[in-house]
């Protein structure tokens, strides 16, 4: 694990241009994608990019629109052994400077999930890192991995299986063999 800390591309809120898009291009050198992959638990990210723009929108909201494009190296959820893969993934946020937190115990989500309020420093390594964690698979596996069946059973006793707990199964034959025009009559 790395001590490196993770990589930022800091813009002020406050700095942004009204009136035209601010343009950016984050790639991490080495150091950075290795703290990326230490704090993702990656084995390896060789390479990443958020490449995009912040437009304004409005008097004060911005939009922030960018592509990631990662390749990155997993590992297998089942036997741990490295997974590569290669990840595109569109970025969308919309920050708004008017945003009011919900108050009370039960809170409706939006149904814009890309709504945030605008912070004071828009910190593009922190967006990058966030949209990574969202894009990564849940669950890899490597090539030919594949959970086998765990029988559990007291002594004495008959064990049950995967097929012994599919009863609809049972009933879907059941039905076919009742069926008009099958001779089941």
């Amino acid at each position: 694990m790395t001590n490196a800390p993770l990589p930022s591309l800091p813009f002020r809120s406050a700095t942004l241009s009204s009136r035209k898009a601010t343009r950016f291009d984050f790639r991490p050198d080495a150091a950075g994608r290795a703290a990326i992959a230490a704090e993702l638990g990656l084995l390896d990210l060789p390479a990443f990019r958020l490449r995009g723009e912040i437009r304004p929108s409005g008097r004060s909201d911005f939009d922030f629109e960018a592509e990631l494009t990662a390749d990155i190296v997993q590992p297998c959820s089942i036997t741990l052994a490295p997974v590569p893969a290669s990840l595109k993934e569109p970025v969308r946020r919309s920050f708004v400077a008017d945003w009011q937190i919900p108050e009370g115990d039960e809170v409706e989500m939006p149904e814009d999930d890309t709504l945030e309020p605008l912070p004071e420093v828009i910190d593009i390594g922190t967006v990058a890192l966030e949209a990574l964690a969202l894009a990564l698979p849940l669950y890899p596996r490597a090539p030919g991995a594949e959970l086998g069946e765990a029988v559990f059973t007291a002594p004495d006793a008959e064990p049950l299986r995967d097929e012994d707990l599919r009863p609809f199964a049972g009933l879907a034959a059941l039905k076919a063999r009742l069926a008009p025009g099958d001779g089941g009559e």
